[in-house]
């Protein structure tokens, strides 16, 4: 069963994730990209699982992680 992709911001943080982040990153624009990418991915990650059973983490969350992961890999890779 495929879990959503809900915003847990305030789950464990007293500070908003918006707060953070300045309103000028690039991460910004690249999150309404892939956005839009894993959106229109929506009906093919759907149909990769079983609509019954104990939810999964989103494909789209662990996407996400994985641009970041990857992201911030290449910067810090310059030092």
């Amino acid at each position: 069963m495929r879990g959503g992709d809900n915003r847990t911001g305030d789950l464990f943080s007293y500070v908003d994730l918006e707060a953070r982040v300045r309103r000028d990153h690039p991460l910004r624009g690249i999150r309404t990209i892939v956005n839009e990418a894993l959106a229109a991915l929506e009906h093919d990650f759907a149909a990769l699982y079983s609509p019954i059973g104990r939810p999964s983490i989103p494909p789209e969350k662990l996407l996400r992680a994985m641009l970041l992961q990857a992201f911030y890999s290449i910067a810090r890779s310059d030092f």
